[in-house]
C-alpha cells in the first residue's frame, strides 16, 4: 500500500530558477514520511517511529524541475524493506496528467532505524511497529550505484561550517534536511572559487541537481566552533560534473555527500554542455591532488 500526501508548495521554497529548491523536497519528504505514520496506522503503535527515528542515509533524484503553483503536489510514500532495527522507504513527488498519467519530479529513497534520544543509542524495531511498516510494504523503484571517490583536501573545498542554534531539533540533534542546506551552501562557495576565472559574470553559470546522495555517520551537535567541510570534484562529463563532500570533526567523519550537478539552459529549461571556460576550470580541479 502507498501513502499520498498532498504537500502546498510555497513561494519561499523556489531557488533563482523558479525550481523548488533541492533542499526543499528533502523537507516535502519528511513531512510525507511524518503524515504517513501518524495519520495511517490504526492506532498509536507507528508514533514512535514517526518522532524517534534518524535519518542513515538519503538517496536522492530529481528528475524533472517542478515550478511555484497554486495546488498541492502529490507525494506517494511506502516501505520497501523492515530489518531488525532499520527500515528503508521509497518516496515519488508527482503530478496526475488529463490522460491518465503522471508527471514526476523526483524519486528517493531513506534509511531509517529507531533511536533512543535519552541514551543517545538505535534500538530494534518492535513487533507491533514491524506489522504498521508491513502495511506499506512495496517495490523498490530507485536503484543506486553508491560510488565514492578518495577524499581530497583542497585549499579551494574548505569551508568551516557553522551550526545555528535553529537548526538543531529538540533532541539536540542537527536535522537531516539541514545537512543539504551545509552541503548545498559550501558547494556554492566552494563553484564560486573555481569559476572565478574570466570577468565579472563569469561565475554565474545556471546549475540544477540531478541527484544527490548523503551518508550520515554521527550526529551533529551545536556548539560555537565551526566543523570542517571539505568539496572536491570527483567527476566532469559533457554537461554534468560531480561534486563530492565531507563534514568532519578532527579525524571523524560525520556526513558525507555526493552530487550529480547539471548545467543548465534557463530560457530553453534543458541541460546545456557547460561553457568551455567552466569546463576547463572543473577539469583544472579534477587533476588537483590533496
Amino acid at each position: 500500500m502507498r501513502h499520498v500526501y498532498d504537500c502546498p508548495v510555497r513561494w519561499a521554497d523556489l531557488d533563482l530558477l523558479g525550481h523548488v529548491n533541492n533542499v526543499t523536497y528533502v523537507d516535502y519528504l519528511q513531512e510525507a514520511r511524518v503524515d504517513m505514520l501518524l495519520t495511517q496506522s490504526p492506532d498509536t503503535r507507528a508514533v514512535d517511529l514517526a518522532e524517534g527515528v534518524v535519518v542513515v542515509r538519503h538517496d536522492v533524484r530529481y528528475v524533472s524541475p517542478m515550478g511555484f503553483r497554486l495546488e498541492p503536489v502529490k507525494i506517494a510514500c511506502w516501505v520497501t524493506e523492515v530489518r531488525a532495527a532499520s527500515f528503508t522507504m521509497a518516496y515519488e513527488v508527482y503530478d496526475d496528467t488529463p490522460d491518465g498519467g503522471r508527471t514526476v519530479y523526483l524519486q528517493a529513497k531513506t534509511l531509517l532505524t529507531p533511536y533512543v534520544f535519552a541514551e543517545e543509542r538505535p534500538r530494534r524495531i518492535t513487533a507491533d511497529e514491524k506489522a504498521v511498516l508491513e502495511r506499506f510494504l512495496g517495490d523498490e523503484p530507485l536503484r543506486t550505484v553508491r560510488e565514492r571517490s578518495q577524499p581530497k583536501r583542497l585549499e579551494t573545498g574548505h569551508f568551516p561550517l557553522h551550526v545555528r542554534f535553529s537548526d538543531v531539533d529538540l533532541y539536540g540533534h542537527v536535522n537531516n534536511v539541514k545537512y543539504f542546506e551545509y552541503f548545498q551552501e559550501a558547494r556554492i562557495r566552494y563553484l564560486m572559487r573555481i569559476f572565478d576565472v574570466g570577468g565579472p559574470g563569469e561565475r554565474a553559470v545556471p546549475l540544477v541537481i540531478a541527484q544527490m546522495d548523503v551518508d550520515y555517520r554521527v550526529p551533529i551537535l551545536f556548539r560555537p566552533e565551526p566543523y570542517d567541510m571539505h568539496s572536491w570534484v570527483s567527476s566532469v562529463g559533457n554537461s554534468s560534473f560531480v561534486i563530492e563532500s565531507e563534514i568532519r570533526d578532527g579525524g571523524t567523519l560525520l556526513s558525507r555527500a555526493r552530487v550529480v550537478a547539471v548545467t543548465f539552459d534557463a530560457a530553453a529549461q534543458k541541460a546545456t554542455p557547460a561553457p568551455a571556460v567552466h569546463r576547463a576550470a572543473l577539469l583544472a580541479e579534477l587533476a588537483r591532488t590533496s
